[in-house]
């Protein structure tokens, strides 16, 4: 049996040629990059690169670019470093209700410490308000944290507006760019945006490496303490195999993004078509038209998510019901509680598919297919 991997937006299988690339590191470049011989500055070499490399993929500069170990911690240090490094310019925050909870439990945290958090609720296509927004908005506002693509449902935010409106105001900006990097063209110049929150498994590349933008100026609190890498903003010895692949699966995502963006937005349209082609009754959670290109998450009445993962399982496709980092929860995803209202049926028939390396039409129909057999059976 064929399996088929759509849940790209968890996690992404990673590029041959990364392999290949950390594997030549590992082997025969395993010098610190602190070190002064040749084993470091060869691996320093590896750093600067990846550091140049990441920087032009956002219309940055290499300074501007903190190494970390993946998404979360990038945004645990743009959120908890930039709020307690400026609380004497106020403790207010602004964010969304449905941020990955990589901001939520940050924010979560910071409430504990003393701060107050103003969570901007959505619409029933998972947008914000940017009446709200500037309604929220107040003299002692330190921080804006607002993501720019869903995970769960796609749905794209008014980032460059967002940006505009902050212009001049004391707050900074801060944007989670983990699930549209690679995917979308982020340029932090036009965006206004003061960081941003970038991981290497969503494009191919490595586990437990990412990046945060900070602009010029931005001053942040340490998270980790220790030696003086990173700019002193990071202390920890870098991990340079992650570092070499994570560069090599940015160039591999810049080589063609307009094409990969056309491709997902078809297997998208192929999968709904497939859908009504075989009288199956969904709803879309989300919007079509501001939305990330890979991912669509759909509803179907008369059926049980945990039902329909273990069937659909069975038939060989891997999908899922949402953000990656709640697997095993009992508790409905925030996200569909807050677009929909916590007694919507939605929180227990919603299926996430997301595209990526390998897929093709070919699998996308297959998959709708036995899509299409599993509802069809629950609702019997």
């Amino acid at each position: 049996m064929e399996r088929i991997y759509l849940d790209h937006a968890a996690t992404s299988p990673i590029h041959p040629q990364v392999i290949s690339r950390m594997m030549k590191v590992m082997e025969t470049q395993y010098g610190n990059p602190s070190s002064i011989h040749s084993f470091g500055r060869e691996t320093r070499q590896i750093l600067d690169d990846t550091r140049q490399a990441l920087a032009d993929s956002i219309q940055a500069k290499p300074n501007n670019i903190i190494l970390t170990s993946g998404g979360t911690e990038a945004d645990n240090l743009a959120v908890i470093g930039y709020a307690e490094k400026n609380k004497h310019l106020g403790k207010h925050i602004i964010t969304t209700s449905i941020e990955h909870h990589a901001i939520l439990h940050s924010c979560q945290e910071l409430e504990k410490r003393g701060f107050e958090v103003t969570y901007l609720s959505v619409d029933e296509t998972g947008l914000i308000s940017i009446e709200d927004l500037r309604e929220e908005l107040r003299e002692d506002t330190t921080l804006v944290t607002i993501m720019f693509g869903n995970n769960e449902v796609g749905t794209i935010q008014p980032i460059r507006e967002i940006g505009e409106i902050l212009t001049g105001h004391q707050a900074a900006f801060h944007t989670d760019a983990v699930q549209a990097y690679g995917v979308e063209n982020l340029n932090v110049q036009e965006l206004k945006v003061d960081m941003l929150s970038v991981s290497a498994h969503k494009i191919n590349g490595p586990k437990g490496i990412g990046f945060l933008y900070v602009r010029d100026g931005i001053q942040l609190s340490q998270l980790a303490f220790g030696g003086e890498q990173e700019r002193k903003r990071r202390a920890g010895t870098e991990n340079v195999p992650a570092i070499a692949g994570f560069c090599e699966a940015v160039k591999i995502s810049l080589e063609n993004p307009n094409d990969k963006r056309k491709l997902y937005q078809g297997f998208k349209d192929v999968f709904i078509e497939k859908l009504k082609n075989n009288d199956i009754s969904f709803e879309l959670n989300g919007s079509l038209d501001k939305s990330l290109p890979h991912v669509l998450n759909l509803s179907f009445p008369g059926t049980n998510v945990e039902a329909m993962l273990v069937n659909l399982d069975l038939a060989g496709i891997a999908v899922s019901s949402g953000s990656a980092c709640t697997a095993g929860s009992i508790d409905p995803s925030h996200v569909l509680v807050a677009m929909f209202g916590k007694n919507s049926e939605r929180l227990t028939n919603s299926i996430r598919f997301s595209f990526g390396l390998n897929n093709t039409r070919e699998q996308v129909e297959k998959a709708a297919e036995e899509t299409a057999k599993v509802v069809a059976r629950l609702r019997r």
